[in-house]
């Protein structure tokens, strides 16, 4: 009877605990389950943060993510609910939306370029499988054998119980019988709807990615269609930054960092797509990243007059895609080639500075000293859920100190600007999380500090 009474007591405190520490010391889940999405027949995978919609029979589309509720990806009213083979499409591309992963480069030339159509990559029902859920949640969708490209495809999409952290792993297959050399591209239609004005949109998204000094491509970027001049794009800081309007055009970016992030500054939130760079590569015209903005596009007549033709919001929706492309590879009949990408969705308040693997930078980390103490500074947004800290650190690497500047959950803005004491010694300060995958500290910033007294700053 004591026994028992003492394991009552054991519990009675452990959901007091649980109580106490708030969402995040709760026991982290996700599940998999069919359910209905705007008239198809779809797979959700949800944990506490994310929710993933899956329609496997719209070539395998990941249709949409929803973070804390706010919806990413653009979904075709004009297509909701439909599904349109690719004997009827006749050749024709059917853009339900969402998400997907395409070949590149795309072209009319010869064999080795893709014709934007319905094909079985994009629009034959793709199998479903669950291989994980529980502690983790793992899906796979494996597409069927394209006759046109000599492509099969799969991806492989997980999510931790406790985190809103999505990671993919696309696999294009040389599904013929003879060699063919081609790029796998992960092609993300976001939504550009302004949402309490249906009619219009959005005015406040933007797009970044960081561009090389040493470039091929002039300014930093290659408008591959559209108007070169387009004053959407610029590049400042050596970002590249794109702010939508509703006027079709492409564009090439010849990016190293691996990320790229697009931001909607009215809804306060973001999404940082990762990848890997490969610097012996050959990219698809050296374009790391591109960015597609949907709207109306200027045509010309068989007189060379141009003109701006009238269109429907119907007919030319609000989206611009984000895409990230593999480099060009061989691959002789049954070979695979796999590219891994990571999707971490954000609430920001300003755009990234840098993205490192522990999260988003929206303002540099930045000392000045005041005699003995000093003046921090600094905005980030940590992956992973748990605490942030203040670190600082000696010339030897030694840590001399640490404070603790919050313990929330993944996604969530930090910031911090006051004055601290500088332990005696200490040569540079980190802002890092505590408490992500592997458990130590993910360093999200770090800034030197200067020896000075009289409010001189430090390296940032």
């Amino acid at each position: 009877m004591m026994g028992l009474l003492r394991g009552i007591g054991l519990l009675v405190v452990a959901i007091a605990l649980g109580l106490g520490v708030g969402r995040d010391a709760r026991a982290a889940g996700c599940a998999v389950k069919a359910v209905g999405y705007q008239g198809w027949e779809a797979q959700e995978v949800r944990n506490e943060w994310v929710t993933l919609t899956f329609v496997p029979k719209l070539g395998g589309r990941l249709m949409q993510v929803e973070f804390e509720g706010h919806p990413y990806l653009f979904v075709n009213p004009r297509f909701r609910g439909k599904y349109v083979s690719p004997e009827e499409a006749k050749g024709g591309w059917i853009n339900y939306g969402g998400d997907k992963i395409w070949p590149m480069p795309e072209g009319d030339q010869d064999e080795h370029h893709w014709v934007l159509a319905s094909t079985a990559l994009d629009d034959l029902p793709y199998g479903f499988k669950v291989l994980e859920q529980g502690t983790r949640c793992v899906v796979r969708l494996t597409g069927q054998a394209d006759t046109i490209t000599g492509l099969q495809y799969e991806r492989t999409i997980s999510v931790a119980g406790d985190s809103p952290q999505i990671d993919f792993h696309a696999v294009m297959k040389n599904a013929s019988a003879k060699p063919i050399l081609w790029s796998v591209q992960s092609v993300s239609q976001y939504d550009l709807g302004n949402h309490e004005n249906g009619a219009d949109y959005n005015h406040e998204l933007w797009a970044y990615a960081p561009v090389r000094g040493d470039s091929p491509y002039p300014d930093g970027y290659h408008v591959r269609s559209g108007l070169a001049d387009d004053p959407s794009f610029s590049v400042a800081d050596g970002m590249f930054r794109l702010h939508w309007m509703y006027f079709e055009n492409e564009v090439w970016v010849d990016s190293r960092a691996g990320w790229l992030t697009v931001y909607d500054k009215e809804a306060k939130y973001g999404m940082v797509e990762r990848f890997s760079y490969d610097a012996k590569g050959d990219y698809p015209g050296k374009a790391t990243v591109i960015f597609y903005k949907n709207g109306p596009a200027v045509r010309f007549d068989k007189e060379g007059r141009a003109s701006l033709p009238a269109t429907t919001l119907a007919m030319t929706p609000y989206y611009m895609e984000a895409e990230i492309n593999s480099p060009i590879v061989p691959l002789e009949p049954g070979a695979t080639y796999a590219m891994d990408t990571t999707w971490n969705p954000v609430r920001m308040t300003d755009a990234p500075r840098t993205v490192t693997g522990a999260g988003v930078v929206s303002e540099r980390l930045r000392v000045t000293r005041q005699g003995s103490g000093a003046m921090v500074s600094g905005r980030v947004t940590p992956f992973a859920r748990g605490a942030v800290a203040l670190v600082w650190v000696g010339r030897d690497g030694r840590e001399l100190g640490r404070r603790v500047l919050k313990q929330g959950g993944p996604g969530e803005e930090v910031a911090v600007g006051e004055m601290m004491p500088v332990p005696d010694g200490a040569s540079v300060v980190r802002l890092v999380s505590i408490g992500g995958r592997g458990g130590g500290d993910g360093v999200l910033d770090e800034a030197g500090i200067g020896s000075s007294a009289n409010g001189q700053d430090g390296l940032r």
